[in-house]
């Protein structure tokens, strides 16, 4: 509450610039009508498929190696998270010496040490954010594992299998787009330093994220290559 005074005008709109443009692509992206043309939406349709594939063999050693892979790269973003998160609170503590240091480079304009506090907790909730997210796609993928355990055999045709690949890949999927989450957050925690140097790199550095988030999403090689044989 001590950093409020110290925010000017250009501080204020260059947080709305950030906050818009993370939330509002996380609306687009899951929510909005195009939600389906980009690689979130096409990934679930090829889940389904997944599914039904899985329920028709009789051996899923393959499945349950793919889904560990998924669970490696999760735990790998969960575990850097908190060496992440610890040097953050670590930063925190040496707030004053930072902002004297700072003062000495030809860059370094971090304001007041309630300034400087104030972007490293902006920093370091995007990054809790994302922990939270990576650990509960992990949950999530857990289950799924369970589920591939107790899952039965059979065809599509048949009502009860139709239902279970449904519950499979909506629980894959589930995961999946925590784990985009945590991903995401990490796009504009990046954009979140631009703050430390000043605040319209803040606002820069959000609609660079934002739109690479939406090229990948919507007009990369990949989301074009996954449409041509899309369902």
């Amino acid at each position: 509450m001590h950093a409020l005074p110290h925010l000017s005008l250009v501080d204020w709109l260059a947080l709305a610039v950030y906050f818009a443009c993370w939330i509002g692509y996380g609306w687009y992206s899951e929510h909005s009508r195009w939600r389906h043309d980009g690689l979130i939406g096409q990934s679930h349709e090829y889940r389904l498929q997944w599914a039904y594939r899985l329920l028709e063999r009789d051996v899923r050693v393959m499945d349950s190696t793919l889904i560990g892979n998924l669970m490696t790269s999760v735990s790998f973003y969960a575990n850097t998270t908190i060496y992440i998160i610890a040097g953050l609170i670590a930063a925190l503590g040496a707030a004053d010496k930072l902002v004297t240091v700072a003062a000495d480079l030809p860059f370094g304009r971090l304001g007041s040490q309630h300034l400087l506090e104030m972007k490293l907790i902006l920093l370091l909730g995007s990054f809790v954010f994302a922990y939270f997210k990576f650990t509960w796609s992990l949950r999530q993928f857990n289950m799924l594992s369970i589920l591939v355990g107790a899952a039965p055999q059979g065809g599509a045709d048949t009502p009860a299998i139709a239902a279970y690949a449904q519950r499979l890949a909506g629980t894959n999927s589930l995961a999946g787009d925590d784990f985009n989450r945590g991903i995401r957050a990490y796009y504009f925690s990046l954009a979140a330093t631009g703050w430390l140097l000043n605040p319209l790199l803040l606002a820069a550095f959000s609609l660079v994220v934002l739109v690479v988030l939406y090229r990948r999403d919507y007009c990369s090689p990949l989301q074009k290559t996954l449409r041509l044989d899309a369902p």
